[in-house]
């Protein structure tokens, strides 16, 4: 029997993708302790207020991610919000480096998800949005809802 290979999504941004306008994504590994893979599959965590951030000896740390306990593991499991170090390669640590330090960029996990037993980190290298911004983007998806509904009725 033949394992799947489709990437199963764990935990999601939702939020980063109204917030923010994504430019360039990348895929990076994430060192876990402990029972956060288990918390991770049983979708207990979450990449809410998350932020990635690149430290002066060249590591790649995702910040305030919550990974929530797990309930049928031993009492002192692993902590919530912990720093997390991502693994990347030298290059695309260095590209990422110099983005983040361009003025209105940031550095945004956009979801968690099992690629081939591992999990893996998609961060985004992503420039905020404006309040019109946003309405623009809502009243534009509107639209298109409203056209794809009137194709749908004439065929």
């Amino acid at each position: 029997m033949s394992k799947k290979n489709a990437d199963t999504e764990l935990v999601s941004n939702r939020r980063a993708l109204h917030d923010y306008e994504i430019l360039d994504t990348y895929e990076a590994g994430i060192i876990l302790t402990g029972t956060e893979i288990k918390s991770l599959r049983g979708h207990g965590g979450s990449l809410q207020d998350a932020y990635v951030i690149i430290s002066d000896s060249g590591n790649v740390i995702l910040k305030n991610a919550s990974i929530a306990p797990y309930r049928f593991g031993i009492t002192f499991g692993h902590v919530e919000r912990r720093d997390r170090k991502l693994l990347l390669h030298k290059r695309e640590i260095a590209k990422l480096k110099s983005l983040s330090e361009e003025r209105g960029l940031a550095l945004v996990p956009l979801s968690m998800y099992l690629k081939n037993s591992f999990v893996k980190v998609k961060i985004a290298v992503a420039r905020g949005k404006r309040n019109y911004d946003k309405r623009a983007a809502l009243k534009e998806k509107e639209h298109k809802k409203a056209i794809d509904r009137a194709m749908r009725e004439r065929s």
